[in-house]
């Protein structure tokens, strides 16, 4: 019994508190402001457009993926390569493209130039080599325009909106 009140005693005798933890420092924050919208991104999104080919009006959905650079104080505003694929409604078959993008500030949008092969698939016919040449205007949503020829069809024109949806940016 005398050993427990001694060991009680010396418990009861340390009236010190722990140390206080020392303080907790945070970096400040180094956030890339809201309005800098320079970087390199990749965008993919979905696309529909309405396009005259062989004399006839058709339209197509599909897909695009772009990487691109922006620099929007610089003249060339935009440079990237996109791949795209898009399905006929009507005809059958579809549409392969990977083009070339280069974009400059007009009208304080970002506007611009695509350019590049594509080939044209179908269900009942080879695949058919062509190429293509269009403008764009991104707004949110980017409409385009774009005037190109294929192997065995001839000329064509189309009009349609890509929504550009950012998967990454560095």
């Amino acid at each position: 019994m005398a050993c427990l009140v001694a060991v009680a005693r010396v418990a009861a005798a340390d009236p010190s508190p722990p140390p206080p933890p020392p303080p907790v420092t945070v970096p400040p924050a180094s956030f890339t402001p809201s309005w800098d919208l320079d970087g390199t991104y990749l965008w993919l999104g979905p696309l529909g457009a309405a396009s005259h080919v062989d004399a006839q009006w058709d339209s197509t959905f599909g897909a695009e993926l772009a990487l691109v650079v922006v620099r929007e104080r610089a003249r060339l505003g935009l440079v990237g390569v996109d791949l795209g694929a898009s399905r006929w409604t009507e005809r059958g078959g579809g549409r392969v493209w990977v083009d070339g993008l280069v974009g400059t500030h007009l009208l304080d949008r970002m506007m611009g130039i695509s350019l590049g092969p594509i080939v044209e698939l179908s269900d009942l016919a080879h695949p058919r080599l062509g190429a293509s040449v269009g403008v764009w205007g991104f707004a949110g949503i980017t409409p385009f325009a774009r005037l190109g020829a294929v192997a065995d069809l001839g000329m064509f024109a189309e009009i349609g909106i890509h929504i550009a949806l950012p998967i990454l940016r560095r």
